[in-house]
């Protein structure tokens, strides 16, 4: 049973990561600021950073001993009460460096789990994320005696269960396999109640986390959908019925995608993850002002083949435009030199999507109309080649 304590309020915390030789310092850095994103989702502030260069990670400590050091040194002055290495540790390696520093570590796979156990709302999203938790302790059982002994709350402290269950790999397995039972037992009701919503073309929202996807399934159902400015706004898929000129179809919300997902998560999450695999269209929603946006369509992509979605219809929307101009024009460009970028941008997309895409901003409802009108067309071509003789209306 997941913990409903509390997150403790702005939780010191310092980033750690690791510059392995098939990376760059900027990719590194890049990957830091999406897990200070996700640490401050959890609830924590970022005093610093802290990166090594090493040709492999240290088997013991991740680091190595002299980095340990000054991370341990700044952890007892700041009064630091929380670390979190952007990688994913063994056991030993958490064990042997809580013993060290004296305060709790958490690695990204923890921290994403952490923050999926305060953002489940359904059955089946509590039942999902309680797996996962299990089969995250479970090969880490042995090294981390100290790290599932705490009892004082925040950030990570969210796991399944009490010190015995959690230390006995018996008892885990056998949790492991209950809640697997029970998932499969609810997948069931899912599958069902997906059957039930007879022949409407089904419209799946997807997308990296973050990029406004449920703003903008807001938009188009006219629904209240729960949408913030954090990693993992929301985990349970929304289904809403839209209906677009007398044309009727469902449209989904699902869960934010991420790099370096846990795979264990990945898999809890497989029956969620079935509203995409299911859809008839995908709608992928990316955030064009984000610096590395073109990097988090590559995870997505990757994402839709490892789920075989990717050859379904897709229109992918470039959100966001006006955080894009805010953040690329400057006020000494001139009209005709911003609309030779934007243009440029417009081709280079129009070509990778064989002119598959629309560029939008959901928060100021730019380009809205046009945006309505490429759902339609896709919604329409898909009834027409499933139900030829069937005209569709509302």
């Amino acid at each position: 049973m997941i913990d409903k304590q509390q997150i403790k309020k702005e939780e010191r915390a310092i980033l750690v990561g690791v510059i392995q030789k098939d990376q760059t310092m900027e990719q590194v850095e890049e990957y830091l600021d999406e897990l200070q994103f996700l640490a401050e989702t959890a609830g924590a502030i970022t005093l610093r950073r802290f990166t090594q260069k090493l040709l492999r990670p240290d088997s013991k400590t991740f680091v190595g001993k002299g980095k340990l050091q000054e991370i341990k040194e700044y952890v007892l002055a700041k009064k630091i009460g929380l670390v979190i290495f952007d990688d994913e540790l063994t056991g030993s390696q958490i064990g042997n460096i809580e013993e060290e520093l004296k305060v709790k570590t958490l690695d990204r796979s923890d921290l994403i789990l952490d923050i999926f156990a305060r953002r489940a709302r359904t059955a089946q999203s509590k039942v999902q994320v309680e797996l996962a938790q299990y089969q995250y302790i479970l090969p880490r059982l042995k090294g981390m005696w100290k790290h599932l002994e705490r009892q004082g709350g925040g950030i990570g402290s969210r796991g399944p269960g009490e010190t015995e269950i959690e230390t006995d790999r018996r008892i885990v397995k056998d949790k492991i396999a209950l809640l697997r039972k029970r998932l499969e037992e609810i997948d069931k009701q899912a599958f069902t109640q997906r059957k039930e919503r007879g022949e409407f073309i089904r419209v799946a929202l997807v997308g990296y986390t973050n990029v406004g996807k449920s703003t903008l399934m807001t938009l188009l159902s006219k629904s209240d959908v729960f949408a913030e400015n954090k990693l993992f706004a929301t985990l349970d898929t929304t289904t809403r019925k839209v209906v677009f000129e007398n044309t009727p179809f469902l449209l989904s919300d699902t869960v934010g995608f991420i790099r370096k997902l846990p795979h264990h998560l990945v898999e809890s999450f497989k029956s969620t993850l079935d509203e995409v695999r299911e859809a008839d269209i995908l709608l992928h929603v990316v955030d064009t002002s984000h610096v590395q946006y073109e990097d988090q369509i590559g995870v997505v992509n990757k994402t839709l083949q490892e789920l075989k979605a990717f050859e379904k219809p897709i229109l992918t929307i470039f959100n966001k435009m006006d955080l894009y101009e805010q953040k690329y024009f400057d006020e000494w460009l001139t009209e005709d030199v911003k609309k030779d970028i934007l243009n440029d941008l417009y081709a280079k997309w129009n070509r990778e999507t064989n002119n598959n895409c629309v560029f939008v901003s959901a928060a100021l409802r730019q380009n809205f109309d046009v945006l309505r009108e490429s759902i339609m067309e896709k919604v329409r071509e898909m009834y027409a080649i499933r139900y030829p003789y069937k005209v569709m209306h509302y």
